[in-house]
């Protein structure tokens, strides 16, 4: 998923002058940064793994990103491989652990990519940063910043929102809900009307946990949830988080979800909610660039915060998300200063791009027009900008295993084969091993 969360922008600074190669690794390594191919008129080619594929909102940014960055650096080639998003976490982790990485890849920052940079396998990029500082600021890498050394650069600002119908919801009388209590009355009224309100998919069980993490920070408040998920000063054995893991078992027995959603992919679910056959989707910022290209009628679409459960503990304002979409580099490419390079300048293309198509709140500086920028990622930047605070998701705030584990019992949780209380047992019995 990962999902995971900012508007810190400056004006961004290109690089001139020639790299030079073969540099040490590490972040106390002396380099010298800039354009141009590897040496004398040779061609270099990076390779450069992302989950950008063709059916994803980024995937066209992507391209566009590259083509800018190639056309900087005559001589120098991205080849670009993507791979689903599930699928990659495995690969990731595989390549990691046997040394196999490509020159530039991309990750989630947080706790998932922690092990990666504990293993020493990835660049530390602050030697290179200077280069970039005036486009992007040390606060909005902040979750790529392991011991105070920055080692990737993130591409835009995702929160977790929840994008609805509301031609369906003007035409059977639901007004958008604000409280836990208002969303249940509004998936009941659509199901009275023979309407199933969430689209959802379990198989790509990061789009359930888009549902799930939302409620748990609009139940436990964000302090609590970043106590008990990174600092283990609280314990998830708590009511609050009982309570949202509640919320998920009250929907489903209640028969708010598409029918199938253990089975579907998120391109399945999320084709029905194009085809208006659902009037609610919770997932990323991201979606307002497909509902652009993949519905027929956008127009018919908003976006709305997560509803609140608890609100002793919460705000409206209160979001999932940041800046954790990531590249880094792998500490063994022969080419560490052209994929240094390729990591800023090609986030920074993909920030623009992004945003542009309405796929993306960029993080890098918007030193562009853009007056075109969709009106659903308008609505978001909106919602986003007056944020009163930013977690990030599970799956990303949490170490690879202990997010495999949560993502597991979530599964289990939707399937009934355990109760709300076992679920928020497990997820304690699992980061207490940290």
């Amino acid at each position: 998923m990962l999902q995971k969360k900012f508007f810190k922008r400056m004006a961004a600074v290109a690089m001139t002058g020639v790299l030079t190669l073969g540099l040490m690794t590490g972040c106390n390594n002396s380099s010298s940064n800039g354009g141009g191919s590897s040496s004398g008129g040779k061609e270099t080619t990076l390779t450069m793994w992302t989950i950008a594929t063709e059916s994803d909102s980024f995937h066209q940014p992507y391209l566009d990103a590259i083509k800018d960055f190639e056309k900087d650096h005559p001589g120098v080639k991205i080849n670009m491989e993507t791979f689903e998003n599930e699928a990659y976490k495995t690969k990731i982790k595989s390549a990691v652990a046997a040394n196999e990485l490509p020159d530039v890849f991309f990750t989630w920052a947080g706790g998932f990519s922690q092990s990666f940079v504990e293993s020493g396998k990835v660049l530390c990029l602050d030697d290179y940063y200077d280069n970039y500082s005036e486009g992007i600021s040390k606060a909005a890498l902040i979750n790529d910043t392991y011991d105070g050394k920055l080692y990737g650069s993130v591409t835009c600002t995702p929160v977790s929102v929840m994008w609805y119908n509301k031609v369906m919801f003007e035409d059977n009388g639901v007004e958008v809900p604000t409280t836990y209590d208002e969303f249940k009355a509004a998936c009941k009224k659509f199901i009275d009307a023979g309407i199933k309100p969430i689209a959802t998919s379990v198989k790509d069980t990061w789009v359930l946990a888009m549902l799930h993490d939302g409620l748990t920070l609009k139940s436990a408040g964000a302090s609590k949830v970043t106590e008990a998920l990174s600092d283990r000063s609280a314990s998830y054995n708590d009511a609050d988080f009982i309570k949202s893991a509640t919320c998920i078992k009250e929907l489903k027995d209640m028969g708010a979800f598409i029918d199938g959603a253990t089975g579907l992919t998120n391109d399945e679910a999320s084709a029905e909610f194009y085809a208006e056959k659902c009037p609610m989707y919770f997932t990323g910022s991201w979606m307002g660039g497909s509902i652009v290209t993949d519905a027929d009628h956008p127009e018919n679409f908003s976006v709305a915060p997560i509803p609140v459960v608890n609100s002793n503990n919460a705000a409206i304002t209160d979001f999932m998300g940041g800046g954790s979409d990531t590249l880094m580099v792998s500490a063994d490419s022969k080419n560490k200063d052209m994929a240094a390079a390729a990591a800023f300048e090609i986030t920074r293309g993909v920030s623009k791009y992004a945003y542009l198509s309405g796929a993306g709140i960029p993080a890098w500086t918007v030193d562009y027009e853009a007056n075109d920028v969709p009106a659903l990622t308008q609505e978001v930047a909106k919602l986003a900008s007056g944020a009163t605070s930013y977690t990030l998701w599970f799956d990303t705030l949490l170490d690879s295993d202990s997010a495999g584990e949560y993502l597991k019992l979530l599964q289990s949780l939707f399937g009934g084969d355990i109760s709300p209380e076992e679920f928020a047992k497990g997820m304690d019995k699992q980061l207490s091993k940290k």
